[in-house]
């Protein structure tokens, strides 16, 4: 296989949809609901995940696609190549403020991620990795992440998240966010993913996220020696909804065994 190739396509692929989406800015937008009112799809979600389509069925006909937007496969297992997908992750962003959303491009082989693929557009910042070969915010390379404690840590965490869930007692994350550093939201779980890459924050945690959530910014994260599991400390499925926890070595273990370990995650 030709993963060069397959890299070098992928990221032409998503330059070339972040022109598009940039050049949406200033037309009106077809909006939608889809699961509840703050789940939101636009035209452009549809449009910008059905381009990925057509250009990887026209060389890769025999890869399968995952993605947001549902125009993809049918999906029981990750054998194979396997395209996974978030045309434009952070909607709601996109819509409101027209920046802190990003394209999120992963791409897996028999489930190991070998490239992924973050492009935040307003920015113009594109974050990706090859499995073995770094990880870089363009055409820089990203520095290993370094171990670091809690009370040195910047935290993403979405309490709207937290609050929705009956089945999690809220009260459990207290302590983390008495400890931490500072907490942060930024309402787009693939930036929040590659912001511990750069080291603009120390960890991530969210309760509930897709495949497409978390394929690219997965690559990126752990090419740099970042650890990424569910909050169980398993590792995820790409098949289904699942929690998630982002954080640099070190500091992903203290998380789970003195922060997480009593929560029904």
């Amino acid at each position: 296989m030709n993963w060069e190739k397959i890299d070098r396509l992928a990221k032409e692929w998503v330059m070339e949809a972040g022109k598009s989406i940039r050049s949406s800015f200033d037309k009106t937008l077809n909006i939608q609901t889809k699961s509840n009112p703050k789940d939101l799809v636009t035209d452009m979600d549809k449009e910008i995940e059905q381009f990925f389509i057509r250009k990887i069925r026209g060389i890769f006909p025999e890869h399968r696609i995952l993605g947001e937007e549902g125009f993809g496969d049918e999906f029981e297992n990750l054998h194979g190549i396997v395209w996974l997908i978030d045309p434009i992750d952070g909607t709601m962003n996109f819509i409101h403020q027209q920046r802190n959303f990003a394209i999120s491009v992963g791409v897996y082989e028999n489930g190991i991620g070998k490239i992924g693929l973050v492009y935040d557009v307003a920015h113009d910042e594109l974050y990706h990795a090859f499995r073995g070969k770094g990880a870089f915010m363009n055409e820089k390379q990203l520095p290993t992440l370094k171990e670091t404690t809690v009370k040195e840590s910047i935290i993403g965490l979405n309490a709207t998240w937290v609050m929705e869930n009956r089945r999690i007692d809220h009260n459990l994350l207290i302590p983390l966010v008495r400890e931490a550093l500072g907490t942060r939201s930024y309402g787009t779980a693939t930036l929040e993913m590659v912001y511990v890459a750069t080291g603009r924050m120390d960890a991530y945690l969210s309760m509930r996220l897709s495949p497409w959530d978390y394929a690219a910014g997965a690559v990126i994260v752990e090419e740099l020696g970042g650890k990424v599991t569910n909050l169980r400390g398993e590792t995820l499925n790409y098949l289904s909804m699942d929690s998630l926890l982002v954080a640099k070595p070190g500091l992903h273990q203290t998380i789970l065994k003195d922060y997480l370990k009593d929560g029904k995650w």
